[in-house]
């Protein structure tokens, strides 16, 4: 392989794995911009359950699809010559296009807890955000709520 070919390859892959570092923290200690001095409401309670969930990232930016398909062209051009190297690069593009949208998605997916809170006040809810802390039934914790926000912090 050429050394043009090695360093799109090298470089399309740094994009690819940069895409995950392109999403804010939706965790209970994550605070956007706007949120810093801004006025919250606090509550008291207790954990009631955890559950684990998954926060699908909003959008994919396109770059793993146009990452994997080059990377995946560039590696079926090289599977044959004439003829056959044509039709490599197209299938490698497509295969690769595939991969590279899931490996994107993976990528900027994020790990989250659904928080089921007993309020001092009995009123039952439930908060989903990032998995930044460790929750546990049983846990007094903090509910913290304004500018259309709220999390759940310990206490």
């Amino acid at each position: 392989m050429s050394s043009n070919k090695v360093l799109a390859i090298c470089m399309l892959s740094g994009s690819v794995a940069l895409t995950g570092c392109a999403l804010p923290g939706q965790g209970g200690g994550d605070y956007s911009r706007g949120q810093v001095r801004g006025e919250q409401s606090v509550r008291f309670g207790v954990i009631e359950s955890v559950r684990d969930v998954r926060i699908n990232a909003p959008h994919e930016s396109g770059v793993g699809t146009l990452a994997g398909a080059a990377l995946g062209g560039i590696a079926g051009s090289e599977m044959g010559r004439g003829r056959g190297s044509t039709a490599g690069a197209i299938a490698g593009a497509v295969i690769g296009g595939i991969a590279g949208q899931a490996i994107e998605k993976n990528a900027n997916d994020r790990r989250g807890v659904e928080v089921v809170v007993r309020l001092d006040s009995g009123k039952i809810i439930a908060i989903t955000q990032e998995a930044d802390e460790a929750f546990r039934a049983g846990d007094r914790v903090r509910i913290l709520s304004g500018q259309g926000v709220t999390r759940v912090t310990r206490m």
